[in-house]
């Protein structure tokens, strides 16, 4: 069994609603049904939202939340995409899944905390419920993750133990990480035997002190720990195949999850 899937490399989308209305058509029609974007693409950068008024915030993410819950229902597909909620004055980060029939919101549990980009002083999350999301999509036990917190071992425990499939990252790589993301990935994939969709920003941003240019490379892993297909820097959409069977096989071939079962770590 294999389930298409589609990435679209994007920078922050206008209100206008052509851009996406357009990639989702043509996924629709194309017999895709799981699509996926990076962070800050329903949004504005971080950066940029440090100096906006939480107003204006919200009303950018309400605009952009009913139009893809829209086209959701219109093209029947499910769409994954970071966002920022606004409840009682105070932004929150979060991932919506948005379905033809309603909308999931998974907020996000570990967020940047470094001194020239600190997501975790800015947004008001605070999260008691370790738990990672998990769906069902086509047979394929699906979840995500933001880019961030691909790099704690909690999460992909949980997904081990789960036998999840399939595990989406939006993220917002910048500067010259792509090297170190490429790798992080791929032993990842490796490891817990599944794909991995990350779903990277395009386009870039500077201020007084660092100019951030993010630099897309979206990309498929495979439970072998391959790069199954990628992107460039530009606005592109990735299509890409999940076969399940590849998975049943790479956990069988290495055997790590079984280890675990035998010592009842699992």
């Amino acid at each position: 069994m294999s389930v298409k899937i589609a990435a679209v490399q994007l920078q922050t989308l206008p209100m206008s609603e052509a851009k996406p209305d357009y990639y989702v058509r043509v996924c629709a029609k194309n017999g895709i049904n799981l699509i996926v974007l990076g962070e800050y693409v329903l949004n504005s950068f971080f950066k940029e939202l440090e100096k906006i008024p939480v107003s204006m915030i919200k009303e950018q993410s309400e605009h952009k939340l009913t139009l893809f819950k829209r086209l959701a229902k219109d093209y029947n597909v499910t769409i994954v995409a970071p966002v920022v909620l606004c409840k009682k004055d105070r932004p929150y980060k979060a991932i919506v899944r948005f379905t033809p029939n309603m909308s999931f919101f998974y907020e996000q549990k570990f967020l940047i905390n470094y001194k020239h980009w600190d997501e975790d002083r800015f947004f008001a999350n605070s999260v008691k419920d370790m738990s990672v999301p998990i769906f069902m999509h086509e047979g394929l036990k699906v979840s995500v993750i933001s880019g961030f917190e691909a790099h704690f071992d909690l999460f992909w425990q949980q997904m081990m133990k789960k036998k999840v499939d399939l595990v989406l990252v939006p993220s917002v790589g910048a500067f010259e990480s792509g090297g170190r993301w490429n790798e992080l990935l791929k032993t990842r994939a490796f490891l817990n035997g599944v794909y991995i969709l990350r779903v990277n920003r395009i386009g870039s941003f500077k201020d007084k002190t660092h100019s951030w240019y993010f630099y897309g490379n979206t990309a498929l892993y495979s439970p072998e720990g391959v790069v199954e297909a990628s992107l460039g820097d530009n606005e592109e959409m990735l299509v890409g195949e999940i076969d399940a069977d590849a998975v049943v096989e790479a956990r069988k071939a290495w055997g790590f999850r079984n280890q675990l079962v035998k010592k009842g770590l699992l």
